[in-house]
């Protein structure tokens, strides 16, 4: 297994065509690791290709990425409380965000946050390798895929990615306007009051089936999304929800400008007020899309209705 010289950061792009490849990318990948002491950690699909000797080693941290990544916006908090767990210790990360199968929104969403990586995880001594299936995906993922990962890991070597944009760039899909709700969809604009806000999202949360404790959490999650516009702005909002494949979907759209790239994206400090906004909304929903530019902010916020 070729290795990349250097003791920061270092956020590798694995191009594999079919199981063979995978698994043995993956054993070697893992085995350099282990034989160096470092800790790994495995955010891969539940039900992946894991070599089998791999998925009983008492050493590997396993995760369910279908889980953990089903919002993308969790993957980077959970890389970072595994290497602060083994501080002063570099540790070893396979991070599957995208695979087959997954939503256009959901595969938008895992390509805007592996470009925030090597920003948001610029201290962390860590090696990452993001498995990308290039046969089962599409170009369009995997040329962003080039875009967000400084090196590229092979079989047998290492190369810098001519593609790589650089730690502040975003691929171009990832800073499109989301499409507009559909023209059925619920709609209140709102300058100071909430309420009719929350009951319109309860009321399309009950209607879609979600469980109490969900409609709870899809109300929170709004309002605090809501609340930021009446902080950060003077000219309200306007809130959306509607029902489409299997999700309620609601989404927030004001005049404000989020200007930090990791907003949401930091535990807050236990004890301090504040701060907590973006952070909530992403551990509760199950997908968070978040589009912000000097035009406006927009947050299209989903939950999946029970089969």
């Amino acid at each position: 297994m070729p290795e990349v010289a250097g003791s920061g950061l270092r956020h590798m792009v694995l191009l594999y065509g079919d199981r063979s490849e995978y698994l043995s990318a993956v054993g070697d990948f893992v085995r350099a690791g282990l034989s160096r002491g470092e800790p790994v950690l495995m955010a891969v699909p539940s039900g992946s290709m894991l070599p089998d000797w791999l998925s009983r080693s008492g050493q590997v941290t396993v995760l369910p990425m279908t889980e953990l990544g089903r919002n993308p916006a969790r993957v980077i908090p959970a890389i970072r409380e595994f290497a602060d767990k083994h501080v002063g210790r570099p540790v070893r990360i396979i991070s599957e965000w995208v695979w087959p199968g997954r939503s256009s929104a959901e595969m938008c969403e895992g390509v805007r946050h592996e470009a925030l990586v090597d920003r948001a995880l610029a201290d962390v001594p860590a090696v990452i390798a993001c498995p990308y299936d290039v046969v089962a995906l599409p170009s369009r993922t995997l040329a962003d895929a080039a875009h967000t990962h400084r090196w590229q890991l092979g079989m047998a070597a290492i190369r810098a990615s001519a593609a790589y944009a650089g730690p502040d760039a975003m691929p171009a899909s990832c800073r499109l306007a989301l499409p507009n709700p559909p023209a059925d969809a619920e709609e209140i604009r709102y300058v100071s009051d909430l309420r009719p806000v929350r009951a319109m999202v309860t009321s399309a949360a009950r209607r879609a089936g979600l469980a109490a404790s969900k409609v709870t959490d899809l109300m929170i999650a709004v309002s605090e999304v809501a609340a930021n516009t009446l902080r950060h702005t003077k000219a309200g909002g306007t809130a959306h929800a509607w029902q489409c494949d299997g999700e309620v979907l609601c989404q927030v759209s004001d005049t404000g400008y989020i200007t930090d790239p990791l907003a949401g994206l930091r535990h807050p400090p236990t004890g301090e007020p504040g701060g907590q906004g973006l952070w909530v909304v992403n551990q509760v929903c199950d997908l968070v899309e978040l589009r912000s530019s000097e035009a406006g902010t927009q947050v299209r916020l989903h939950m999946r209705i029970p089969s």
